[in-house]
């Protein structure tokens, strides 16, 4: 009984330093199972890895496609753009040869003029339907937005920069100046102008 109780104690007595001795040498009990287990996580890490490269790799691939594809529609669409405007000026080419037929056989110069006037007035219509449209100058304070000036013309009935004549139509498309109209601007007279016309 003595002899088992002393080898107890001596047993009792190795266990901590082998712990030491496990602890100093970088082991632990049940290593052997986490060594097991991060290598299965660093397999499922890598292969979660390689799936999002092979998913990044597709949604690369399919915003290239998607890019190439909307600069077909839109060179397709820069090409036809003006189709439906091309078809509707059609008519008015059309009515322009046959006025000009019809003036060198008859030579009717009435005619021809109203059928330009039809023509003219047919064809405006058409360029409002797509937003082109003129806009008044005469009488209207010169505005550099809406118009260019040519000259200026010295005038006493008028307020100054004042719109007095257009020499070519400005027009609009969709509210914005397309092209400003070409006008002549009032200012005052001056004073050596109103003293020639009082010698004369």
């Amino acid at each position: 009984m003595v002899e088992k109780a002393r080898e107890d104690m001596r047993k009792n007595n190795q266990q901590p330093e082998q712990q030491e001795k496990d602890m100093k040498q970088g082991t632990q009990p049940g290593d052997e199972v986490s060594k097991e287990g991060l290598a299965e996580r660093l397999e499922a890490t890598e292969a979660e890895l390689k799936a999002c490269q092979e998913k990044v790799l597709r949604l690369a691939a399919e915003l290239e496609n998607f890019k190439k594809r909307i600069e077909r529609e839109k060179a397709e669409h820069m090409k036809f753009a003006l189709e439906a405007f091309a078809k509707e000026l059609l008519p008015f080419l059309d009515n322009l040869e046959r006025a000009v037929s019809s003036a060198k056989e008859t030579k009717d110069i009435d005619s021809l003029i109203e059928g330009l006037e039809l023509t003219l007035s047919g064809y405006l219509k058409t360029l409002e339907r797509f937003g082109l449209k003129t806009f008044a100058a005469v009488g209207q304070r010169f505005d550099p937005s809406y118009h260019e000036a040519l000259t200026v013309e010295e005038s006493q009935d008028v307020e100054e920069n004042t719109v007095v004549k257009e020499l070519l139509k400005g027009y609009t498309l969709h509210d914005r100046v397309l092209r400003p109209a070409l006008v002549v601007v009032s200012k005052k007279p001056s004073k050596d102008s109103g003293q020639k016309e009082t010698n004369a």
